[in-house]
């Protein structure tokens, strides 16, 4: 099914709006470049908009909803989902220029994010216990409020859902800004909350540039909470933007992850598994493990079957269910990805594959790995955010967990060793918030994610999350025979 040429408004109070500068822009498919569909963006009236109308929602309707109310909303937004998948993951795919084969599991971890917080939200409640002989405490969790919401163009839709499913289990209302370059599958899913009977104001949706409307959505009196998923260089700018007036704050950002391969690990797992953990989303994914840390004795075997895989990824059509690795999100970020590499060729290191520029169209850039590397060169330092993979050898473990370490990041980390204390043994070591032992995977429901150092603080996807979109109130009561008399008056 083809997705026509369509124009979209804002979404605000529960329906679609045009925003007050009237601005519409071209939302490009970065796999033809061709204009996908039109798109309002917002400015500072449009939030002022937005927010009045998820402090309505939370003073009004919303906030009179119970958790069994929200549970339901929550597994019906999930079943709305799943009957709207094909749509939701062509959307997804044309938009950001994604294999569908991955958007099509993005889309199915949509539903299970709101489907696991639909159960959390049973979890929320408060203690109580007596203080002496006469005095009564309890607790109770209450919604932070209006939760201002920033999300990146990598993965919009699921990146929202990571945001969205927690802040209304809570029973917090949402005002959200997804990138004006990816705005499309967002807005169709707050169509979708109004369509199972989310009260107008609890889903708001923004799209706009950071530097304007996103910073004037952080700093915005009437929003209580901030959470944000992008850059570290950005996320710092959101830290000082939320400092003065001392708003809650959640930020989840780059990362530099090592791909730790042990001479005794399953290579015939851990080589495939490696290109994997790079390629996928064209490596544009802030848990993408872009060093592979290679000990010595098998380093040359590694870089030669890792350089073999990486020329078999199947780079091509978002939309052809064949294709592996789709288009990176535009031209000028594919710009900045090859001057990485062509950074790494002048400090003295080898591109074994990849590392040109077609002349096709589309915003296409090849599996690349760069080879006899240290870590300290800048392509292994910085965030590529593309499908270039560093391959760096090490002496022994002590100085794996060294080279690990030496990065300002801390998100992501993965071991391959066949010794299970060795595997368990690193991963008390390194500074990751997420360790995989054997295995390349990342992000489930119920388990936190968040970053150590300049990745970030918060976590996403458990039952941490909800306490970030929740205050606890303290109740104290008196229970004996006469009231309290401190002065003896």
């Amino acid at each position: 099914m083809a997705v026509a040429m369509t124009e979209h408004g804002l979404f605000i109070n529960g329906e679609s709006v045009e925003p007050a500068s009237g601005e519409l822009r071209d939302v490009p498919e970065p796999a033809t470049g061709e204009v996908l569909a039109r798109a309002a963006m917002g400015g500072e009236a449009d939030i002022d908009r937005a927010v009045e109308a998820a402090r309505a929602a939370l003073d009004g309707a919303w906030g009179k909803t119970p958790g069994t109310e929200r549970s339901r909303l929550l597994h019906a937004l999930a079943d709305a989902i799943t009957a709207n998948r094909k749509e939701l993951a062509e959307l997804e795919s044309r938009n950001v220029g994604k294999a569908i084969s991955s958007v099509k599991a993005e889309v199915a971890g949509a539903t299970e994010n709101f489907r696991y917080y639909a159960s959390a939200i049973a979890t929320i409640a408060g203690r109580s216990n007596p203080i002496g002989n006469s005095l009564l405490f309890y607790s109770q969790k209450e919604p932070v409020g209006v939760a201002g919401q920033i999300v990146p163009w990598n993965y919009p839709l699921l990146m929202a859902t990571w945001k969205l499913a927690p802040a209304l289990a809570a029973g917090c209302a949402v005002v959200l800004k997804p990138d004006p370059q990816t705005p499309l599958s967002v807005l169709r899913i707050a169509e979708l909350a109004a369509e199972v009977g989310f009260p107008p104001g609890v889903i708001n949706i923004v799209p706009g540039d950071g530097p304007t409307t996103g910073a004037y959505l952080v700093k915005h009196p009437g929003v209580d909470k901030v959470a944000f998923t992008g850059s570290t260089k950005t996320g710092g700018e959101v830290m000082r933007l939320c400092s003065d007036p001392i708003k809650r704050l959640t930020l989840e950002l780059g990362g530099k992850s090592p791909n730790l391969l042990f001479a005794d690990a399953n290579l015939a797992d851990a080589i495939p598994a490696s290109v994997w953990a790079i390629f996928a989303s064209a490596g544009q994914s802030c848990e993408a493990r872009s060093r592979l840390l290679v000990e010595k004795s098998l380093y040359d075997d590694v870089v030669a079957q890792v350089t073999e895989l990486s020329k078999q990824v199947k780079v091509g059509d978002p939309l052809d269910a064949e294709t592996q690795m789709g288009s990176l999100i535009s031209p000028s970020h594919r710009a900045k990805v090859h001057g990485f590499v062509d950074g790494a060729r002048a400090e003295g290191a080898e591109i074994t594959t990849g590392g040109a520029i077609g002349d096709g169209p589309g915003a296409f850039y090849p599996p690349t790995v760069i080879a006899n590397a240290g870590n300290q060169m800048v392509a292994a330092q910085e965030e590529i955010f593309g499908p270039v993979v560093t391959v760096i050898p090490f002496e022994d473990e002590a100085d794996a967990i060294r080279i690990a370490n030496d990065v300002k990041y801390g998100l992501m980390a993965t071991v391959w060793t066949g010794d299970p204390a060795r595997g368990h043994r690193i991963a008390s070591k390194i500074k990751s918030g997420t360790v995989g032992i054997n295995m390349p995977y990342t992000a489930f429901p119920g388990i936190p994610f968040g970053g150590y150092k300049q990745s970030g603080f918060g976590r996403e996807l458990a039952l941490e999350t909800l306490d970030l979109y929740l205050e606890t109130k303290s109740v104290v009561t008196y229970t004996g025979s006469r009231p309290t008399n401190p002065f003896g008056l």
